[in-house]
């Protein structure tokens, strides 16, 4: 049994935060009824990369975020339509929408329409800058978010412009939020047996992420500057070239210095005293840098890597996505895994990083195709017959 085995989401979220997390309670053994809009379907259907299989492509962008999830197709402009998700919402123990503010309380699907129905439905609300505030209203996206909220503003190289990471770290960190607080207010309930509202900010959940950069203006004034991948307070710690112009990344903290200048060659550095502490390398931060990226570049990735590990030093080669899926540890671990679809034949996917004891391990299948499973949930939620599905399309509910 997976721990969450039982749990009923109803999902009427679209694109990557929600369904990104969501799609980790699936994993973990909760049923995910994922509603889509008839004809189209969530947006990332239609999103690159696809993949092509021997019946067709698929959208890689939604089979990331929407594994091991059952697929229902339901028009929400349609009264009819809205009627399934009322009598669904009655049964289930969350609802997910990331739908902009006021949305789905104008089609009578608001928090307080389904909790008169079903007062122990915890309903969470995703949207870019809250249900209140002077920028409830306004539109977003993930680079949005990072921009406004600092991150952006701490990324790239010294003397450089800003850069967005490499992945969207706002939709994929906003949707870890709602993942806790999916499982915050399910703890909540089970304590009083009332469900309720969780309003989720991106925004918000950007700046609470700002963490040691806002640390550093409360305590000293101080606005962070971009620094590369230099860390504000450390040294050394940041990524090296080396002679091969592949890179290695070095995080030490004083009871790793001495033994990185020996790996390194570096008696000098390491005899200093001045040196021997954090705070005396800071002080000389960039002829400690000098020496190592000195050092760092008379050696290959490998010779590099080696001498520091076998050092005991923290330290890693920045290794490129290829090099991470056949990368011996993820393997070892299984952090990917293989499902079978019915249109592209076997296709893999990253699982949940979460290992258990006392229940099974998160599951990995595959994403729905869309409206898969309208009929068999009708059927087994709502107890309709093939006639009651029928009328339902013909009145363009479906």
């Amino acid at each position: 049994m997976r721990p969450l085995e039982g749990l009923v989401i109803l999902d009427l979220s679209r694109v990557l935060a929600c369904p990104f997390a969501t799609m980790i309670l699936a994993e973990m053994g909760a049923e995910v009824i994922k509603v889509e809009q008839p004809g189209s379907g969530d947006e990332t259907r239609s999103f690159e990369p696809f993949a092509q299989g021997p019946e067709g492509e698929v959208s890689g962008y939604y089979m990331a975020c929407n594994r091991s999830k059952r697929s229902i197709t339901v028009n929400l402009r349609s009264e009819k339509g809205r009627d399934v998700i009322r009598g669904l919402a009655a049964q289930a123990d969350v609802l997910v929408e990331n739908f902009p503010v006021g949305t789905l309380k104008r089609r009578g699907l608001g928090h307080q329409d389904l909790a008169a129905l079903n007062p122990r439905l915890v309903y969470v609300s995703c949207t870019g800058f809250g249900q209140t505030g002077p920028y409830a209203r306004r539109k977003g996206y993930d680079t949005v978010f990072q921009a406004m909220s600092g991150l952006m503003s701490l990324t790239g190289e010294r003397g450089g412009g800003p850069v967005k990471p490499g992945l969207p770290v706002a939709d994929l960190s906003s949707g870890l939020w709602v993942a806790i607080a999916i499982l915050s207010a399910l703890q909540g309930r089970a304590r009083t047996g009332k469900g309720g509202h969780v309003d989720v900010s991106m925004f918000d959940a950007q700046v609470a992420q700002l963490t040691i950069a806002a640390a550093r203006y409360f305590a000293l004034g101080e606005v962070p500057p971009r620094l590369g991948t230099e860390h504000p307070g450390r040294v050394p710690s940041a990524s090296f070239r080396c002679r091969d112009d592949r890179w290695v990344h070095i995080t030490v903290s004083d009871q790793h210095w001495a033994p990185l200048c020996r790996a390194l060659d570096l008696p000098a550095l390491g005899a200093d005293p001045a040196l021997a502490t954090n705070a005396g390398r800071l002080a000389q931060r960039e002829e400690v840098m000098r020496a190592i990226a000195e050092a760092m570049a008379q050696r290959t990735r490998a010779e590099a890597f080696a001498a520091l590990d076998g050092a005991d030093v923290p330290a890693g080669p920045l290794l490129s996505v290829d090099e991470v899926m056949e990368d011996e540890h993820v393997r070892a671990r299984g952090m990917v895994e293989r499902f079978a679809h019915p249109v592209l034949g076997e296709f893999p996917g990253l699982r949940v990083p979460l290992r258990f004891e006392g229940w099974e391990d998160p599951l990995l299948a595959r994403p729905p195709l869309l409206g898969e499973h309208t009929e068999q949930v009708l059927r087994e939620r709502l107890g309709m017959d093939a006639a009651g599905i029928a009328e339902l399309r013909e009145a363009g509910a479906l």
